[in-house]
């Protein structure tokens, strides 16, 4: 069993605090005082030039850090039921749990995904007091965990299995018996869990899924760690303590791979206007580009990681979205979608009829120091899938994509294609740029520029004129 029990990663009034937080950090600690407001703080021009926090900041961060490791320092166990009738869909495998193997497929399938969750007692983040990302972090978390299956992709045998996997817990397979008369003597079969023979393959590769975890330490080395997304973070104006949204985190994804030297052969591209254009995927993927041809034995096309910002409805998602998200979450090339309910991030996985399924970073773990040979991994990996109904879904997500090679990217666009045309999705997959954008622009700008000048030039005319008489 896991050692830190993530079996049951809910807490009460996660959605209500959270707007709480938000709303105390739009509104300074100094001026919430008890008998009315307070005069604001002269601020010191020596800590804001070498951006140290002062003394109200260090006290407003001890105290959120203190309430944040209660409130997501403990649990409510609650079983999350699945009926054997329906199938389960996770990344585009699906799984009828209405016997022993394909439980246990499914069980493989949910708890291999990595979990990355709050954390408290790392090193300080830089520029401020945090030690911890509880409250603040589920974004940047819920982006994590899709670089993270991107990269087990990436990285991993095809259908990889972490070897330890640990037993579902806090689930229960419901039976739903048909109403038929002629089926009453309709007997469900018992599911148990039954782990499969250990593949050599999978713990073969054992040092990988380490390796992988590494990158995701809460260390400020870690090319994919809290502290190299927050220091990202600062030049699209984020900084520690801030709310993340699915687009930026979409964007700070993007910077972090190409920033780091553990991959050379993996590019992100972030989707404009949820508009994907082939040209820009093939300038970044296309390694022959930029080669001679005196160099065949290089890898001529690198992995590509595509992110697609989209907005599924108005205030609330738009239920004509619902079978869009189904049939995108039904793809292989899918590696999930991250957004959750209203400032409350989650990491969509899959679903079972009109509930999805996911994993939450709400839940404050100790930091893990993965610099160590011999860490453990339990605490990266969840053993309680839990679901949500779609209408609870936050319209505002970011959709991922993998594809390994040019034709695997082929395939991605064709099948994107299809799920557009026949949903509401305006997803569109385009061969390039239109042309001429960037000289419309200009022209644009030029005829405005001309208008202004002529209409002055007119003014000036009938001032003239007006003198005259």
């Amino acid at each position: 069993m896991n050692s830190v029990s993530p079996s049951a990663v809910q807490y009460a009034g996660g959605a209500m605090q959270d707007e709480l937080v938000e709303s105390r950090r739009q509104r300074p600690l100094e001026r919430q005082g008890s008998f009315g407001p307070r005069p604001a703080r002269t601020p010191d021009p020596s800590r804001e030039a070498t951006g140290e926090p002062d003394e109200m900041d260090k006290l407003k961060a001890k105290l959120m850090t203190a309430w944040n490791n209660v409130k997501y320092g403990w649990t409510v166990k609650s079983k999350t039921s699945f009926n054997k009738i329906s199938p389960v869909t996770v990344l585009g495998h699906s799984y009828l749990l209405n016997n022993e193997d394909e439980v246990e497929r499914f069980r493989l399938a949910f708890v291999s995904r990595i979990w990355l969750t709050y954390r408290r007692e790392f090193p300080q983040l830089e520029g401020s007091t945090w030690t911890t990302d509880c409250g603040w972090g589920c974004m940047l978390r819920s982006g994590q965990m899709l670089l993270a299956q991107g990269l087990l992709i990436h990285l991993m045998p095809r259908d990889w299995a972490w070897p330890d996997v640990q037993e579902l817990t806090e689930v229960d397979f419901e039976v739903f018996r048909p109403r038929s008369p002629s089926l009453t003597g309709y007997q469900a079969p018992k599911c148990t869990q039954r782990k499969r023979p250990e593949s050599v393959r999978d713990r073969q590769a054992e040092p990988i899924h380490h390796k992988l975890l590494t990158w995701f330490g809460d260390l400020p080395p870690a090319p994919f760690g809290l502290h190299q997304l927050v220091e990202i973070g600062k030049s699209s104006g984020k900084k520690a303590g801030d709310w993340y949204g699915p687009s930026i985190v979409a964007h700070i994804l993007r910077k972090a791979v190409a920033k780091t030297s553990v991959l050379h052969n993996l590019a992100v591209y972030v989707a404009q206007d949820c508009t994907v254009y082939k040209e820009d995927v093939v300038h970044l993927c296309d390694l022959s580009l930029g080669q001679t041809p005196s160099d065949p034995c290089s890898q001529a096309w690198k992995s590509i990681i595509i992110l697609v910002p989209v907005r599924l409805g108005g205030e609330a998602l738009n239920p004509s979205y619902i079978e869009c998200v189904k049939n995108i979450l039904k793809l292989d090339c899918c590696i999930g979608i991250i957004g959750g309910k209203p400032k409350h991030s989650l990491y969509f996985v899959g679903f079972q009829d009109e509930q999805l399924l996911y994993l939450d970073p709400h839940y404050c773990q100790p930091v893990v120091d993965v610099s160590q040979v011999d860490f453990s991994p339990e605490s990266f990996h969840c053993s309680s899938p839990k679901k949500m109904p779609f209408t609870r879904m936050d319209p505002s997500c970011t959709i991922g994509f993998y594809a390994k090679n040019k034709k695997d990217f082929e395939s991605l666009c064709s099948a994107v294609s299809v799920v557009s045309f026949h949903t509401l999705l305006s997803l569109s997959i385009r061969a390039q740029r239109p042309t001429g954008i960037k000289e419309g622009r200009q022209r644009f700008l030029g005829w405005v520029r001309r208008s202004v000048t002529n209409t002055s030039n007119v003014i000036n005319s009938l001032q003239v004129l007006k003198q005259r008489k």
